[in-house]
C-alpha cells in the first residue's frame, strides 16, 4: 500500500510543471482583456467552443495549464483584439533555473 502511494505521489510531482514568467504574463493580459469586455470566465470558454472550465483553469495558479498558440488566435478572434496584445512590448527578464 506505501508503494502505491509513492508512486502516486512521484507521478503527481512529474504532472506539475512550473508556469514560465512569459505564460503568466499571457495568461493575465488575457484575463484583463477579458474583463475589460465583460466576460466572465465561463462566457469566455463558451464563445471559444471549450469546455466551461477552460478560461477557470488557465487563469488558476492551481493548475500548470496555459495557452498555446491556437489558443491565442482563437481569443483574438473572440476578444477583437491583436493576438499581440497578449504579449509584453519588451523581452521579459530571463528567469532563473
Amino acid at each position: 500500500m506505501k508503494q502505491a502511494a509513492k508512486a502516486s505521489s512521484r507521478r503527481t510531482k512529474k504532472a506539475i510543471k512550473k508556469i514560465s514568467a512569459l505564460d503568466w504574463y499571457v495568461i493575465h493580459a488575457v484575463k484583463k482583456l477579458r474583463m475589460e469586455r465583460g466576460l466572465s470566465q465561463v462566457d469566455l470558454s463558451f464563445q471559444l467552443n471549450f469546455s466551461d472550465s477552460f478560461v477557470s483553469q488557465m487563469e488558476s495558479e492551481q493548475t500548470p495549464a496555459h495557452y498555446n498558440i491556437a489558443h491565442l488566435n482563437a481569443l483574438a478572434r473572440v476578444l477583437k483584439c491583436s493576438i499581440h496584445d497578449f504579449f509584453p512590448k519588451h523581452p521579459l527578464p530571463e528567469e532563473e533555473s
